[in-house]
C-alpha cells in the first residue's frame, strides 16, 4: 500500500487533516523525519498541537446524502467502494453473460456496478439493495442514465428473503453478505431463484485464519460500524454454498488487489478536501464526513494488510439435478 502513497509514513486519516489545516505534507515529511532521526538522542522532543478531533457522532453506516456524496468523490459515480468499471468487467467474466440473459445484483448500492454489466455484456439487471437510501440514491442514477428498465435498483431485507420476482441466469454479491446474519437462507434463494445452469459470483469479507487471528482488532472495528457485520471464513461460505446446491469453481484470495484499489482511490484524497474547501461551511461538513470515511478504510485496509481479514472472490455453480425427462 506503502507504494501507492505519495506519503507512506503518515496515516490517511492524519493526512487528511493536515490536508484540512492547510499545513504542507512535504513539510509534515521532513519534521517527521527530523523526529525520527533525533529518537536516539535523550533530549525531548516538544509535541505539535493535535488537528481537530474527528467528530464521533457523525454517520459512517447507515448511508445519508453527505456519506453518498462523498463515497463519490472517492470511488466514481455510481460506486460506494474499491473496484470501478474496469474492475468490475474484468471480475465478471467469469460469468460469461450475454444480452439474452438477465442477472440479480445483491447489494447494488448506488447501482454502479449493474448499470455497467448491463452495458457491457447486455445483460437485463435487477439490483437489489437493503439500504433504502442507497436504492433510491441508484436508482435515481439508472433513470438519469437511461437505464430505468435496463438497471434498476430496489430495496429489499437480505435477513428475510422473499422470492425474487424472477428467475436469473447469473446472480452477483459484491461485499454484500458480511453484513447478513442469515447468510444461509439468502444463499438458498438465491439458489431457488436461479436457472439450470445458472452462476453465482461472490466478492467478500472473511475471516482469515479460521477466525482466530486478530479477535481483539476484529472487535474494535467492529464496535466502530453501526452496520453490525457478521463475518465468517471463507471455508464457511464454501459450506453455505454447497449445501445450497452449489458446487465451487473459484476461490481466489484478492485481498492484495483490494488493497491497491483502496490505496489508488484514496491518493487524490487532498485534491478532493481542496474543493471541498472552496465550498464554505458546507464543505467543511463534508470533509468531516471524508475523514470518517477515510478512518474507516484505512482500518479495513490494516486488517487486510495484517491478514486478519481477507477477500476473496468465489464462483459458484448451481448443480444440475436430473430428471426422467433428461435421460
Amino acid at each position: 500500500m506503502a507504494s501507492a502513497s505519495k506519503h507512506p509514513r503518515i496515516p490517511l486519516k492524519t493526512r487528511l487533516k493536515v490536508w484540512w489545516e492547510g499545513y504542507d505534507m512535504n513539510d509534515v515529511e521532513a519534521r517527521l523525519r527530523a523526529i525520527e532521526s533525533r529518537r536516539a538522542k535523550p533530549e525531548p522532543v516538544k509535541a505539535r498541537a493535535a488537528p481537530p478531533p474527528i467528530d464521533e457522532d457523525l454517520p459512517i453506516n447507515p448511508w445519508d446524502e453527505k456519506r453518498i456524496e462523498i463515497a463519490q468523490y472517492i470511488w466514481g459515480e455510481g460506486y460506494c467502494g474499491p473496484g470501478g468499471p474496469e474492475h468490475i468487467v474484468s471480475m465478471s467474466k467469469l460469468l460469461a453473460m450475454s444480452p439474452e440473459m438477465s442477472a440479480l445484483v445483491l447489494g447494488a448500492g448506488l447501482g454502479g456496478p449493474a448499470r455497467v454489466l448491463a452495458q457491457e455484456f447486455g445483460v437485463w439487471i435487477t439490483g437489489v439493495e437493503a439500504s433504502e437510501k442507497l436504492a433510491a440514491a441508484g436508482m435515481e442514477l439508472s433513470i438519469m442514465h437511461g437505464m430505468a428498465k435496463k438497471a434498476p435498483i430496489r430495496t429489499y431485507n437480505p435477513e428475510e428473503p422473499e422470492e425474487f420476482e424472477r428467475n436469473f441466469d447469473r446472480a452477483f454479491a459484491k461485499e454484500a453478505l458480511y453484513t447478513v446474519k442469515n447468510k444461509k437462507a439468502l444463499v438458498k434463494q438465491v439458489s431457488a431463484n436461479l436457472k439450470k445452469d445458472g452462476l453465482f459470483l461472490i466478492t467478500d469479507f472473511f475471516l482469515a485464519d479460521g477466525g482466530k487471528g486478530a479477535s481483539q482488532e476484529i472487535r474494535d472495528r467492529k464496535e466502530k460500524e453501526a452496520q453490525k457485520p457478521y463475518l465468517t471464513t471463507v471455508e464457511d461460505m464454501v459450506d453455505i454454498l454447497e449445501a445450497s446446491g452449489f458446487t465451487i469453481r473459484v476461490n481466489e484470495d484478492i485481498s492484495d488487489q483490494y488493497i491497491s484499489m483502496i490505496a489508488k482511490a484514496w491518493a487524490e484524497a487532498d485534491k478532493v478536501v481542496a474543493k471541498l474547501k472552496e465550498q464554505g461551511e458546507e464543505g467543511k461538513a463534508l470533509i468531516e464526513v471524508l475523514m470518517r470515511e477515510a478512518e474507516h478504510w484505512s482500518d479495513r485496509s490494516r486488517l487486510l494488510e495484517k491478514d486478519f481479514l481477507q477477500v476473496h472472490r468465489i464462483l459458484a455453480a448451481k448443480k444440475v439435478t436430473k430428471t426422467m425427462s433428461d435421460w
